[in-house]
């Protein structure tokens, strides 16, 4: 037994009533060093418990969304120097654990206009803001009826540049989406636009939108999910972390649409990821930029 655990065992079994002359002198262990022993394990037991109330503040705060990895990558940016195997055992000591993806959803409906070639063919990876950028429809369903969110994402920063929330997935609903995301950047010629072979892709009022701002279509193959995973990964998220389990939370269309602007308020500006070096997509992209 270590002198650090014969110090703990020593100073529990001092509470019970026993003399600590005769612990100390059955057990061996010099006075100094019961004393050195059990300050060290105080200060450590002082570190945990500050370390606790940081990790709990910081799940809180992500509304349980983060697991042992994004926690661990936010105490770090938070200037604090920790072991990534401490900050597990807290958390798993502590039952908080972070909510992954469950089910995907495809707006597929078949050729009913103009396809355009795969030109990103699973090449997510851009240089710069604003040199490929991706799109996608979910449903979401309610007791009240279905709403269906259509965003679009940038490939750099996986910064949700624009989106509308709309209950009929429609080429208004699509136009809206296009109006917020060409507001929103400085750029847009020769941006590669991807999406996969939905209907409103497909569409004539869709294309004449992207060629008038000088932009490059590409499509995902036919029903092939891996061909466009950033919105795949990114509906799964955003479901799992708001969505999945609140169902009932959201009375009617107008709170859901809030819930909605404040998650990707909290998406872009606060919420970390690897991609970015562990910096809100935002922030990454501003960081590129100076």
């Amino acid at each position: 037994m270590s002198q650090g655990k014969k110090a703990a065992v020593i100073q529990d079994l001092v509470k019970e009533g026993h003399r600590l002359a005769d612990l100390l002198k059955i057990s061996e262990l010099p006075k100094s060093t019961y004393y050195y022993e059990i300050k060290k394990n105080n200060a450590i037991s002082k570190k945990d418990t500050d370390l606790i109330e940081i990790i709990k503040d910081i799940f809180n705060e992500n509304k349980g969304r983060y697991g042992v990895r994004r926690v661990y990558y936010e105490i770090k940016n938070r200037g604090i120097t920790v072991n990534h195997k401490r900050v597990q055992r807290i958390m798993h000591s502590l039952k908080l654990f972070g909510k992954r993806p469950k089910e995907k959803y495809h707006s597929y409906k078949g050729e009913i206009g103009k396809t355009a070639d795969n030109i990103i063919n699973r090449n997510f990876k851009a240089d710069a803001p604003y040199e490929k950028i991706t799109t996608d429809v979910s449903q979401f369903n309610f007791s009240w009826g279905k709403c269906y969110l259509s965003p679009v994402i940038d490939m750099y920063s996986n910064e949700v540049l624009g989106y509308d929330l709309s209950l009929n997935p429609n080429l208004v609903q699509i136009s809206h989406m296009l109006d917020m995301t060409f507001s929103n950047m400085p750029h847009t010629k020769d941006t590669i636009f991807h999406s996969d072979q939905g209907w409103q892709y497909q569409h004539s009022s869709f294309i004449s939108e992207l060629k008038k701002h000088d932009i490059i279509q590409s499509m995902s193959r036919k029903g092939n999910c891996y061909d466009n995973c950033i919105m795949e990964s990114f509906f799964g998220r955003m479901k799992n972390e708001m969505y999945y389990g609140h169902e009932k939370d959201f009375e009617s269309f107008e709170e859901f649409s809030i819930a909605v602007d404040e998650y990707i308020y909290y998406y872009n500006n606060k919420r970390i990821q690897s991609k970015t070096k562990w910096m809100p997509p935002v922030v990454y992209r501003e960081t590129s930029m100076c």
